[in-house]
Order: C-alpha cells, then sequence, then structure tokens
C-alpha cells in the first residue's frame, strides 16, 4: 500500500468535523441556536434568480478560465470605487471561492527555496486553517505567529528574528480578522509592506470580511499600496461574495495582484483549476455592481454589534468586534465551554483552539470560543443571553 504523505501526517480533524465530535452524543439542553459557522444568513441579492434564469444556457459552456470581461470590469470598477486603486483586468482573477485561491497562490508562486534555504511562510495564530495547509503543500516551513490581545490581535510580523524574514516567501494576513475581528489600520499596512520589500516576500490579504464592519469602512492592503508606490507584484488581496452579498454557495472571490503573479496564478489554474459556472459568473457581475443589498445587509450586522454590546458588554473581557461577525470571547477552557454551552442551553458554539495551534508557546486559541453573529437579531439576542447566563452570571 502507497504510504500517506508525511507533510499531511499531523494535521487536526478539521474544525467542524471536530465539533460535531465534540457535541453531537449530547442532547442539547434547549432549542439549538447555531453560533459555531460563519455562515450568513441575511437575504441573498434579489437579482439572483432573474440573472440566473436569464443566463441558464451558459451551463451549457465551459467557462471562462480567468473571468468574463464583464465580471473582471465590475471588480475592477468596484475596486476603484471602494480602495480608489485601479487594477485593470489584467491584474485580477476570478476564483471559485476565495479559499481556492488562498491555496492555490502558494502552488503558483512560493519558490522552492529562500537564500539556499527552506522557504518560511508566515502564518497569523489564530489563522484560516487554508493557510497552513497551503504552506505545507509547497514544502515549506510554516511560521505561526501569535496574534493575541498583546498584539492588537494581528501578528507582529516585524518582531520576527531577521534569519526567518530572510527565509521568508509570503506572509498570510486576515484583516478583518477571522476569528478577533480586528482590522489592520494604515499603519499596520505600511509597515508590513515595508517589511515585506526589505525581506522580499508577498503579502497575501486575506480581506473577505471587508464589506461587514461597525463604523468605518476598513483600509484595504491595495489603497495603502497605492498610497506609499509598493511593487504591485509585492501584494495580493482576495475578497468574495460569500460575506458581502451572503451568497456563500456561489462560490465567488476574486484575486488582485501584479499582472506577473496573476499571469503565473491563471497559467496554473489553466491546468488545475475549476472555473465558476458562467450564469454564476454573470451572478457576480451584477453583485459587484451593486452596493444597495450590501448596505441592507451592514445594517443588519451592524444591529448585532449593538445587542452584543448590550448583552456582554459588563464580562469581564468582552472586546467589541471592529468588523467581521464573529465575538471572541475569553472562557477558562474553549472546548469545556462550547460543551457546556451546548448541553446547558442548546448553544452552538467553536471552541477557540480549533482556529489555532500550539507553536511552542502553547495554543493562543485555548482560552476563547468563537461566536458567530449570523442568526437573525431576536435569535442572537437570545443565544447570547443563554452565554452570558451560563458561563459568566457570577461576572456579570
Amino acid at each position: 500500500m502507497v504510504a500517506a504523505p508525511a507533510r499531511f501526517s499531523d494535521l487536526p480533524d478539521y474544525a467542524f468535523p471536530r465539533l460535531r465530535k465534540l457535541l453531537d452524543a449530547h442532547a442539547p439542553g434547549g432549542a439549538p441556536i447555531a453560533m459555531s459557522i460563519g455562515e450568513p444568513t441575511h437575504p441573498m441579492p434579489p437579482f439572483l434568480g432573474e440573472v440566473i434564469a436569464a443566463n441558464l444556457q451558459g451551463f451549457a459552456s465551459y467557462p471562462p478560465n480567468e473571468g468574463t470581461p464583464e465580471l473582471l470590469a465590475a471588480i475592477s470598477a468596484w475596486i476603484g470605487r471602494r480602495y480608489g486603486a485601479e487594477v485593470g483586468p489584467d491584474r485580477l482573477m476570478a476564483l471559485n471561492g476565495t479559499r481556492e485561491g488562498l491555496y492555490n497562490v502558494a502552488m503558483a508562486l512560493c519558490p522552492e527555496s529562500r537564500n539556499g534555504q527552506r522557504p518560511v511562510v508566515l502564518v497569523p495564530n489564530p489563522f484560516y486553517q487554508v493557510y497552513m495547509v497551503a504552506a505545507l503543500s509547497v514544502g515549506t516551513e510554516p511560521v505561526f505567529v501569535p496574534a493575541t490581545e498583546a498584539t492588537g490581535h494581528l501578528p507582529d510580523y516585524e518582531s520576527l528574528p531577521a534569519e526567518v524574514l530572510d527565509r521568508t516567501a509570503m506572509a498570510y494576513i486576515c484583516s478583518p480578522a477571522n476569528p478577533q475581528g480586528a482590522v489592520a489600520d494604515r499603519a499596520y499596512w505600511t509597515r508590513l509592506l515595508a517589511l515585506a520589500e526589505k525581506h522580499d516576500f508577498l503579502v497575501l490579504a486575506d480581506e473577505c470580511y471587508s464589506e461587514v464592519y461597525r463604523d468605518a469602512p476598513p483600509v484595504g492592503v491595495l489603497e495603502v499600496a497605492r498610497e506609499v508606490g509598493a511593487d504591485p507584484e509585492r501584494v495580493l488581496a482576495f475578497h468574495s461574495l460569500s460575506k458581502r452579498s451572503n451568497l456563500a454557495g456561489l462560490r465567488s472571490g476574486f484575486v488582485a495582484g501584479g499582472p506577473g503573479a496573476i499571469a503565473r496564478i491563471r497559467q496554473l489554474r489553466n491546468y488545475a483549476g475549476a472555473p465558476l459556472p458562467l450564469p454564476l459568473q454573470r451572478v457576480a457581475e451584477h453583485a459587484w455592481a451593486d452596493e444597495s443589498h450590501v448596505a441592507a445587509s451592514r445594517a443588519l450586522y451592524q444591529d448585532k454589534y449593538r445587542i452584543a454590546d448590550e448583552v456582554l458588554g459588563h464580562v469581564p473581557g468582552y472586546r467589541p468586534p471592529q468588523a467581521g461577525f464573529f465575538l471572541w470571547l475569553p472562557v477558562p477552557d474553549g472546548e469545556a465551554a462550547a460543551l457546556r454551552l451546548w448541553r446547558e442551553g442548546g448553544v452552538r458554539v467553536l471552541p477557540g483552539a480549533y482556529l489555532a495551534t500550539d507553536a511552542g508557546q502553547g495554543n493562543p486559541g485555548q482560552t476563547y470560543i468563537r461566536v458567530a453573529l449570523v442568526a437573525g437579531a431576536d435569535e442572537v439576542r437570545r443565544g447570547l443571553g443563554l452565554i452570558r447566563d451560563i458561563l459568566y452570571k457570577t461576572e456579570a
């Protein structure tokens, strides 16, 4: 029998199968409330059905690999409106969900060595698991950098030794951060771009939560890269319709970068990719061109921020998220808290340890739970009330 690849031998169960193993042998302590998965439940754009129906024949054709000209034009126009950056179609690639792009960017762009040594890929800790698997798949050394309260819940890549930075090929960064809801400001992006220039590595900016925010629109890497005159080949930004437009099942996103990087990504995808079906690309064209459904959805999330502040505001350690739709709540032990919430209240949340790893300094998610504010406002209020009463009633 052929041996399994050693590079994947230590992968833990993925977060949600792992959660099912933890909870599903136990009966819920009340009507179940889903607050574990970041799956939007707000209304989808009203034009969805009409656009698909008008383009049904497109399912009979192979779709264009890089995206239709109309889709790339719509994305380019959105980037211009949102970030004031000029990114032409030659600097864009449509994706079948951004997880595909966040994985394949390493396949397409990561070198086999750095200064004669094994390359490093920097990963924030906690992190979206695809970052780690991408790093392992191309034979690099993933270096997990704590993104904790002490660092503003963003990784302090500047604190790494020069030896590590000189081996770094690429650095993943998520802003707004999943799970903590922290936002990289202009100063953070400026420092990171300068660090990448100094040590010659790529910045991979996962900005999938950029349109779900509390007050001001988060600054984006493309915006800052334009302002500081960064090399376009130094930066790749990833965006999605899953959260912005409540279209998680559409599997539509994009990557923007320098023309050279995008050409290499397109070339790899010609061989190994799965382009988005043509009718779904037509939906995506309309979605990137329309802001009304985004604003309506964002207002619903902002209502839920206010509910969270009201219900949990007096809980020690509660930190209102700047953006995204997760709460990152401190607890003595995340697994014990998740199990208790399920057994006593029927509330399903995710232990923070499932989104992080022990890189020699302990697991930074061990003492947290992630709570998704994706249900309706009444359900969110009920769920947060149960969380408060079950986990924090002696402190609140």
